[in-house]
């Protein structure tokens, strides 16, 4: 059994994914934490294990974060991750534990799902009023809700709210009670209890052209940190009086970097993952969301403002998040054939046959996708009809 740094062997019950090596003469390694630091054997000439990277688990999702502890280079699915560097992994990601496949381990992560639960539906009652937005006064769409005062609004309605406290300088209260707003994000367990509300009462349901109005105004994607302006009475301050009153949340925050920088007004956006704060700018060409899952990654974003590292800030690399047809894949992943292998041998035999390299099918793929020639009411990708080749994509 592979071992973890610092930490106890793990039960069984525990153990929620493994590092299984395409080698079976070496150990697998169990990951039962939250966060586990790998010490594990990484060369094939030595049998010395190393402490190489630390993966930490992603609460209530299929996937998990790793970062590159080792003073070299690593290998995620072909991509190349630099030391310290973190990226987004998930069950049949190939993790090589250095900078090229001459003289190292294969790994891959199997993620192990979760028992089976049994499913109970509770019958609850609810007075529709307190399922109604504070500010519309209609049934949520698309709820979100704000903290710390936890009340609930429609994406669109507080999204406008939020524009205008942003357009006129104040701090952004709550709509309901005047608490100043610090996080808003949305809810998907409500989400879930207004789809049951309108199907018990299809008369509470709106109109196509009002839920096309909401959406038009929806600006909340994920997680946002909104910023507490504080008053100040001194109509004149001088440059570091100003700066002391931000909280650094990110690069921008108080040093400018292409051309902006943070101010008292400035939402950010939760990097999904390497948890990193960058400002959320709607007006740029640069996409700071995932087409295929609405999570945020900042790789794109700090890539186009020329910011490469900067110490007390965790960044991604560009490399985590770009558009596709940038991308370059050296190996079929392993989950393209739900982790099974006798398949992907086939699949990888039958493109060699043909003279072909996998990024030639992959190319060819790409266009046949641009052209729309591809079903994509199969694929787990949201907004799957606008995504082209030009998207920029999570891993």
């Amino acid at each position: 059994m592979g071992e973890s740094s610092g930490s106890k062997p793990c039960l069984d019950a525990d153990i929620w994914a493994k590092l299984v090596p395409a080698d079976s003469r070496y150990s697998v390694v169990d990951i039962g934490s939250n966060e586990t630091v790998v010490y594990s054997e990484i060369s094939c000439s030595s049998g010395n294990k190393h402490e190489w990277c630390k993966i930490t688990r992603i609460l209530n999702q299929s996937s998990a974060m790793i970062q590159n502890k080792s003073s070299t280079a690593i290998l995620i699915d072909g991509a190349t991750v630099q030391s310290e560097d973190i990226m987004l992994i998930q069950s049949g990601t190939e993790i090589i534990p250095g900078p090229d496949r001459e003289g190292h381990l294969s790994y891959r992560l199997e993620m192990i799902p979760a028992a089976e639960r049994c499913e109970k539906r509770l019958k609850i009652s609810i007075d529709i009023e307190n399922a109604k937005c504070g500010i519309c006064l209609n049934i949520w769409h698309d709820v979100i809700s704000v903290a710390p005062c936890l009340h609930n609004f429609c994406n669109g309605c507080f999204s406008e709210w939020l524009r205008r406290s942003q357009e006129r300088h104040v701090t952004v209260l709550c709509p309901q009670c005047r608490a100043p707003v610090q996080f808003a994000g949305k809810n998907h367990f409500l989400r879930e209890v207004v789809e049951d509300i309108l199907q018990a009462d299809c008369s509470l349901r709106r109109s196509k052209e009002d839920v096309a109005i909401l959406d038009s105004h929806a600006l909340i994607q994920s997680n946002l940190v909104i910023s507490s302006r504080r008053k100040r009475k001194r109509p004149h301050l001088a440059v570091d009086e100003q700066t002391s009153g931000l909280n650094l949340s990110c690069p921008q925050c108080g040093t400018e970097y292409g051309g902006f920088c943070c101010n008292g007004d400035t939402v950010h956006i939760p990097c999904h993952a390497c948890g990193g704060m960058m400002p959320s700018r709607s007006n740029i060409s640069v996409p700071q969301h995932c087409l295929g899952c609405n999570r945020a990654f900042c790789g794109a974003y700090w890539h186009s403002q020329g910011v490469a590292r900067i110490d007390g800030h965790p960044l991604c690399s560009y490399d985590s998040f770009k558009p596709i047809m940038e991308r370059s894949i050296a190996r079929i992943p392993f989950a393209a054939h739900e982790t099974n292998r006798y398949e992907q041998d086939i699949t990888e035999r039958s493109i060699r046959q043909l003279g072909r390299t996998l990024q030639d099918v992959i190319s060819e793929w790409i266009g046949k996708f641009d052209k729309c020639e591809i079903d994509r009411s199969r694929m787990p990708l949201n907004h799957a009809e606008t995504i082209t080749a030009a998207t920029h994509i999570c891993n």
